[in-house]
């Protein structure tokens, strides 16, 4: 037997939800003979109906419910369809119905959704004008590509091994287009609300975080397209790198301390030398907005992400072969092969072995500081494949800036 009390907070909470709609919906009705069909207390009486339904456990008294629900509101909108074709009323009181079912199982998520049902009902202007006047049709487009990649390609990839080595993955093949997507995309919105400086620089750094090959790409093709943005786009891209060492220094600490500890040096350097060749290109790009900064356009180029996938599966496929036929020869080796792929799952692999006992926090060292440099031998393909040899000579002396500067760090650690 159900607990009354319970009941009757969840009956509570469904007209409560009706009121909250309806009260939205009361606002837009209008009055006099021609004002809209549902108010509040239709709203309430819905949710109430739903809620009633679903307490006497009848299928067939809710589905009679919503049936009602929709033919009143088609009557309703036949004689209001001149005057406002819209079809939200009528939609938003069959949620009604279902969120009060809803409240007899689950009533925080019934309410919860209430809430978000309101919002969306009470935005319809800021939503109509951000989709008219914010939005271009180019980006529009992008938001539906990016949407379906995400939330039908990406799960419905096959998530193993497949191929030649068993080195293809499709489902994370995909999330590394999905990533490009989304990195560019949040370049572009970074431009778009602060500026070249300060956008592309932040949207860099916070990419980096995520990838920062895949961050790098997307500056690079940034810079490509619009060779004005060449500075603040290799700006973000150098503080991808950033990004990556403070990265792997909290890998390493929670994975292994003695080895973050004997790291530490090395990675403090390169994090140096990186800030230090950003900042050169910060201060070069433009401090105030120029006539050339898109106002809008295409958020990012889904060429762009097919080509770095394709570009890591070679990597990949190249570091199984290597693999396959000369072995695993020690962890060097080992290291620098993985090290084309992950510089984060090289460090976490070697920082297991010194936690198993296995190696010494110092002898972890070279090998993590070898699949850091192969990593940016990775970064260094994608630039000059992404963007240009122009974009290249900007970021190449930083990325050997950064290499050189960690093994200088490793040294002066040995003295």
């Amino acid at each position: 037997m159900p607990n009354p009390t319970h009941s009757a907070i969840s009956l509570a909470i469904a007209i409560g939800i009706g009121l909250l709609i309806g009260a939205e919906r009361e606002r837009r009705k209008g009055s006099g003979p021609r004002r809209g069909p549902a108010g509040v207390r239709t709203f309430a009486l819905a949710a109430l109906a739903g809620a009633v339904s679903s307490y006497l456990k009848s299928e067939t008294l809710l589905v009679v419910v919503a049936v009602g629900a929709v033919l009143l509101s088609a009557v309703a909108y036949r004689r209001t369809a001149r005057k406002d074709p819209g079809l939200t009323t009528e939609f938003a009181l069959l949620v009604a119905v279902l969120l009060g079912a809803l409240t007899m199982q689950n009533p925080l998520l019934a309410a919860g959704l209430a809430v978000v049902t309101t919002i969306l009902l009470a935005a319809r202007e800021r939503l109509h004008r951000a989709l008219k006047n914010l939005l271009s049709e180019e980006e529009a487009h992008d938001a539906l590509v990016f949407l379906a990649a995400t939330l039908v390609i990406l799960p419905l990839a096959p998530n193993r091994q497949l191929g030649p080595f068993g080195a293809f993955n499709p489902r994370r093949i995909w999330e590394l287009v999905v990533l490009v997507m989304a990195v560019g995309a949040a370049s572009y919105i970074a431009l778009r609300a602060l500026g070249s400086r300060l956008g592309l620089a932040l949207a860099g750094f916070v990419g980096g975080f995520i990838s920062a090959s895949a961050t790098i790409g997307a500056m690079g093709d940034r810079a490509k397209r619009s060779p004005e943005l060449g500075n603040a786009a290799a700006s973000g891209a150098i503080l991808a790198t950033v990004a990556t060492v403070i990265q792997m220094f909290l890998v390493l600490l929670v994975t292994n301390a003695a080895t973050c500890r004997a790291v530490a040096m090395p990675l403090l350097f390169a994090g140096v030398a990186a800030i230090g060749y950003a900042l050169i290109f910060v201060a070069l790009s433009p401090k105030t907005p120029t006539a050339h900064e898109p106002t809008a356009g295409r958020a990012f180029d889904l060429r762009l992400a097919f080509l770095f996938a394709v570009m890591i599966t070679a990597i990949l496929f190249l570091c199984a072969f290597l693999n396959q036929r000369y072995g695993n020869r020690g962890l060097f080796l080992a290291a620098a092969l993985s090290g084309f792929a992950d510089t984060h799952a090289t460090a976490i692999s070697i920082a297991s072995l010194v936690s198993a006992g296995k190696l010494a926090p110092k002898s972890a060292v070279f090998p993590i500081l070898l699949g850091f440099t192969t990593n940016t031998l990775t970064k260094v393909v994608v630039v000059f494949a992404v963007g240009g040899y122009r974009f290249a000579l900007k970021i190449l002396p930083g990325l050997i800036a950064v290499v050189l500067a960690v093994f200088l760090g490793m040294w002066l650690g040995t003295i």
